[in-house]
């Protein structure tokens, strides 16, 4: 018998797609152990976003993230995603690889790798970078929707992947556009050009699909699927590990996985989800204007927030069916960071001021130029090319070479005597102010969701902000908490 294995996406996607990557440190550590145990491939723990999320809002040192979660998950490998460190900004090779050897000195064994335009230059320095550090590398092929993301690139894109002779070849849908045709097309002609090298799939349930296309994935050959667990499963995020073994089950494969560890994280993070008015991941019906515009899941309500502050969120459908021109202009970029925030950014500029492209961001000049790409400088629409970089601040940019300067320059600029590599990373993401605060604010405390009723009764007290004075009495115990600072 078959048998289909997993890698789990709760911890890193699942939260990103459903929660805004507000979940911190101490939810994880109570359900790292039973993560660990449950007989998951790999557990995806962090990416680059996460890192400025945590320090800027949630108040963690995302270092401290990585070693906490890595002593609790000795026996699964823990897998970071890849991809750019600054995801509007373009990372200099130097900071790159400081990137990727802090990774895997604290603890990452994987690097699923990403180029937003599956090229081969946006793979390659990736994959070097991770095998000189030690992590295995997995190269996505993501999928998009357009008239030239064909079988016919899909195939050649996958030969070009496999000729880095990666750890794995991951079929990546972060839209959520796979269908189970197009899944029946894809997944054999991935393994025919393939080169033999592993293949999983990375699908979401935007559309209400993503449970079906793995199941299609399974059907052809495909034995590792990247599922959440509920309740940061399904909607914008990854299908269910419950409902994608049950249904591999029931088709006659063997699941390596244990769903019974499985059910008391399911349990922790609904309590969470509750008590932090967190979304509760749902299946979703099928929406067939997310194939039309492509903006993801949480750009749309980027989009509204842009709209609400000029007073005009009732043009939120003007904004997403202009996407759907821009990105068509642009040469149909793959939806995904940052390209989609260029695309969708620019659709909401051009509906606020109501003249298309008369005002741009210094990004769609960049981006015109080819600095974030040149497949986008050279398939991008004659007529808007021109219009962008006909105005004077293109020109400036046009002269702009992107920074090449080395660690030690770095260092002399930003770091100095007695500034760890790791905390260097993160000056070079964000401002002194914002890592004073987060250090400011102590270390992780873990988050308890034990169902104690004397627990329970006590957060559910100190949340009423009427409540001054809270007087608990039985024997043997008097417990008393008074506010401070209140007239």
């Amino acid at each position: 018998m078959e048998e289909i294995h997993f890698v789990d996406t709760t911890i890193r996607d699942g939260h990103q797609s459903l929660w805004a990557e507000n979940m911190t440190t101490g939810m994880m550590l109570p359900a790292a152990k039973r993560l660990d145990d449950a007989g998951f491939e790999a557990i995806e723990l962090i990416s680059s976003s996460h890192m400025k999320k945590c320090v800027k809002e949630l108040k963690e040192d995302p270092w401290d993230r990585i070693r906490l979660i890595a002593k609790r998950i000795t026996k699964t490998p823990l897998r970071l995603i890849a991809g750019r460190v600054n995801t509007f900004e373009i990372t200099p090779e130097s900071i790159y690889r400081l990137f990727i050897e802090r990774m895997a000195a604290n603890g990452m064994r994987q690097a699923r790798i990403s180029c937003e335009w599956n090229s081969i230059s946006g793979w390659q320095r990736k994959v070097q970078a991770a095998r000189d550090y030690g992590l295995d590398p997995i190269l996505n092929l993501i999928y998009s929707v357009s008239p030239k993301h064909t079988d016919e690139y899909y195939a050649q894109k996958t030969r070009e992947a496999a000729a880095f002779k990666p750890y794995r070849l991951c079929l990546k849908d972060p839209g959520g556009l796979l269908t189970p045709e197009r899944t029946r097309a894809l997944v054999p002609l991935i393994f025919k050009h393939g080169n033999g090298i592993p293949v999983e799939l990375h699908t979401h349930c935007t559309t209400g699909l993503g449970g079906l296309c793995a199941l299609e994935a399974i059907k052809l050959g495909v034995k590792s699927i990247n599922t959440a667990i509920p309740p940061l499963a399904n909607a914008s995020s990854n299908p269910s590990i419950f409902n994608v073994a049950q249904n591999a089950r029931a088709l006659g494969y063997a699941t390596a996985i244990d769903e019974d560890v499985l059910k008391p994280v399911e349990e922790h993070f609904t309590i969470v989800a509750k008590r932090e008015g967190f979304r509760i991941g749902a299946p979703v019906e099928y929406d067939y204007a997310q194939y039309l515009h492509q903006v993801p899941g949480g750009m749309v309500s980027n989009l509204r927030h842009q709209l609400k502050r000029v007073g005009k969120e009732n043009h939120i459908e003007d904004a997403l069916e202009e996407a759907a021109r821009v990105r068509e202009e642009f040469g149909y970029p793959i939806m995904v960071t940052p390209l989609s925030q260029f695309v969708g950014s620019q659709a909401a500029i051009n509906v606020i001021v109501g003249e298309r492209y008369k005002e741009v961001t210094d990004q769609v000049i960049q981006y015109a130029l080819g600095l974030w790409g040149e497949e986008g400088a050279t398939t991008m629409d004659p007529n808007v090319k021109e219009k962008i970089l006909s105005r004077p601040r293109a020109k400036e940019l046009a002269k702009w070479v992107p920074p090449e300067p080395s660690l030690h320059e770095v260092r002399q600029k930003i770091g100095g005597p007695g500034v760890s590599d790791e905390e260097l990373l993160l000056r070079w993401l964000l401002h002194q102010t914002e890592i004073d605060a987060m250090r400011a604010a102590g270390p992780v405390k873990e988050y308890v969701t034990v169902a104690h009723p004397l627990l329970t009764l006590l957060e559910e007290l100190t949340r009423r902000t009427e409540c001054n004075r809270i007087h608990i009495e039985k024997p043997g115990m008097s417990l008393t908490l008074e506010r401070k600072g209140r007239d």
